[in-house]
């Protein structure tokens, strides 16, 4: 029998086999990519190739319970992206090569912080660094997402204003307590006056 005619199962040279790579799996896939992008404030990715398993657990670990952390394909990323808050990613360069993204429900400002300690530990910071991210429909390079990381959490400005709320009363029960005496002085200060006069 010719050689060309001769062929072989995809598994035995290599390739992918199983439910995942079926087209069962692949529309499982965007319908979880779609749930999760449905519940997420915001996205980012970062290179998904050369970590290692144990590397990715840590990861996943390091970051707020309301994040997911997924590799998806980019073809199947793509599809579940059209016609979401997402879907400028489309045409986007974000979606080239492996990724891990970054699913975010709740706390931006926390998950991208809980980054810094993860790249400290593994010295990754250079080769997994953010790419990219959208967040209400705008796409955001590596620069955009460290300034949105930077500011407060839902949790920081919650004690903000629990605090602020907290300051107003002793406020004005220090104002009141100092009223008599305050008032007491301007008075005598404005008859002062007046006598001087």
């Amino acid at each position: 029998m010719p050689l060309s005619t001769v062929r072989q199962s995809s598994a035995l040279n290599g390739g992918a086999q199983g439910y995942a790579t079926s087209i069962g799996g692949k529309t499982e896939t965007i319908s979880q990519v779609k749930e999760l992008l449905n519940a997420s404030e915001m996205i980012f990715s970062i290179p998904a190739s050369a970590l290692t398993v144990k590397e990715t657990e840590k990861l996943r670990l390091s970051v707020p319970e309301t994040t997911t952390i997924r590799v998806v394909k980019n073809k199947l990323m793509k599809i579940a992206v059209d016609s979401t808050d997402y879907s400028c990613l489309i045409d986007d360069p974000l979606l080239k090569g492996a990724n891990l993204w970054f699913f975010i429900e709740d706390d931006i400002s926390g998950t991208i912080k809980s980054l810094k300690p993860y790249y400290k530990e593994t010295g990754k910071s250079e080769s997994h660094a953010i790419q990219g991210g959208v967040l209400e429909g705008v796409t955001y390079d590596n620069a955009g997402i460290d300034a949105i990381g930077k500011l407060p959490s839902k949790l920081e400005l919650y004690a903000q204003i629990a605090g602020s709320i907290k300051a107003v009363p002793t406020k004005v029960a220090r104002v009141i307590k100092a009223g008599p005496n305050k008032l007491a002085k301007a008075i005598k200060l404005a008859t002062d006056e007046n006598n001087k006069e």
